[in-house]
């Protein structure tokens, strides 16, 4: 459909069911309404009023697994209601994406070699996940595109984990008939991420914003994760999840993001493995001693027992939620939380203390919290969001106090959305 017909029937409630269904919150209903209208009308100004798709991929919010996925561990994770959308029309040989006020260069699809100067750059996402992608064997193709996000940018919701994985599932919409598992679509965007952005990551944000729903992702063997979902419903326990954004910018913490998983590597290769999952835990605490002397960083031995303890810790945390037992869940989330600040140290940055707004965020939710739930760093780290179960008779008050600190809007109430990368609209 054209896009002029498209935003006629949203406007006019024909999306109504699915569009309450993709972002479960009816309360949401007139703002997506208004924002795919308004997306519509951005693509038909830049584009015309060419026949159009419409593609989603969520956000992402770490429940349990702090930095275990790059030592191939487990993670518990789930997509939530803020995503990229993508106004999208093929067209040959190159795809031109605009996104929000960004307007990215265009990708010739015959020259999809890594470019050193696109390090850190959208282009480069682009060319990673459509190069893998043909790599792998799959067809690719050009496209236009105007995509929106309201995924917080620099915020630990994975706002460039959404972006690959809208890439790669325009790309599997368009020219593969949606037939790409979405483990794919997550791998190929963490190779785009790794190799042609420049940033060392592992594979739990991409798996959370392309596969969708509440999962458990154990990366033991990470050419074939092993992803479960896990049938909670958060509502039944009477508590919201929330993100508080600090406002801490993540620029310049590449560094500090490369040395978790470079210092918990060198703790496995004194063992003579890879990563710590194939190291046994027992023979690590019996050679703490040679350890401090070999290593000469104590930090990285810390930094390998938060990843021992919070490894086991997520299955723990599977195990409380299938028996209902919310308050052991809760419990375990705190102690994810404590053990990220004390021994992973990924609160805030080394070289810049000066700047804890994470760390502030964790002590004011604390005061404010008292026994109404319980908080914890949230994703990556080192500045951007923490993450809060709150009782929903205190969400008000929380809200109202965390934000005093951080400014309106800073305290976001999210719900676990059931599908990650998707085509919404043909």
């Amino acid at each position: 459909m054209k896009t002029t017909e498209i935003k006629e029937q949203v406007v006019s409630g024909k999306y109504d069911a699915l569009i309450e269904d993709l972002y479960a919150d009816p309360s949401l209903l007139d703002y997506q309404k208004q924002r795919y209208a308004a997306a519509l009308d951005k693509y038909q100004t830049l584009f015309g009023d060419d026949e159009v798709s419409i593609y989603s991929a969520a956000g992402r919010s770490e429940i349990s697994g702090n930095h275990t996925d790059h030592q191939h561990g487990c993670v518990l994770a789930g997509s939530i209601n803020l995503d990229a959308i993508g106004i999208v029309s093929k067209q040959d040989h190159v795809i031109k994406v605009i996104s929000d006020d960004f307007d990215i260069k265009p990708i010739d699809l015959n020259d999809l070699d890594k470019k050193e100067d696109e390090l850190g750059t959208s282009e480069a996402l682009i060319r990673g996940v459509v190069s893998k992608l043909k790599e792998l064997g799959y067809n690719v193709g050009g496209f236009k595109a105007f995509i929106t996000s309201d995924v917080l940018m620099g915020a630990g919701l994975s706002s460039s984990a959404a972006f690959e994985s809208i890439i790669g599932t325009i790309i599997d919409g368009l020219y593969n008939d949606m037939k790409i598992d979405m483990v794919t679509i997550a791998k190929v965007g963490q190779y785009a991420e790794n190799v042609y952005f420049g940033k060392p990551c592992g594979l739990m944000d991409q798996c959370a914003c392309a596969v969708g729903g509440l999962i458990s992702i154990d990366f033991k063997d990470t050419s074939n994760p092993i992803v479960n979902s896990v049938n909670v419903d958060f509502s039944k326990y009477d508590h919201s999840l929330c993100i508080v954004d600090t406002k801490g910018s993540h620029a310049d913490l590449t560094d500090a993001y490369g040395a978790v998983p470079q210092e918990m590597k060198e703790v496995a290769h004194y063992f003579g493995k890879e990563v710590l999952r194939e190291v046994d835990e027992d023979e690590f605490y019996a050679n703490i001693a040679n350890l401090r002397t070999t290593l000469n960083n104590d930090r990285a031995i810390l930094r390998a027992i938060h990843f021992f303890n919070e490894n086991n810790r997520v299955n723990t945390c599977v195990e409380k939620l299938n028996n209902d037992d919310f308050e052991g869940f809760k419990a375990l989330i705190q102690e994810s939380g404590n053990s990220s600040y004390k021994f992973l140290q990924n609160v805030y940055a080394d070289f810049d203390y000066k700047n804890q707004a994470v760390s502030l965020g964790l002590a004011m939710s604390e005061m404010i919290l008292k026994d109404h739930g319980v908080c914890r760093v949230h994703g990556g780290g080192f500045a951007g969001t923490i993450q809060a179960f709150v009782e929903n008779g205190y969400v008000e008050t929380y809200k109202e106090e965390i934000e005093k600190v951080f400014g309106k809007g800073s305290c976001h109430i999210l719900k676990v959305r059931k599908l990650g990368g998707c085509k919404v609209i043909d």
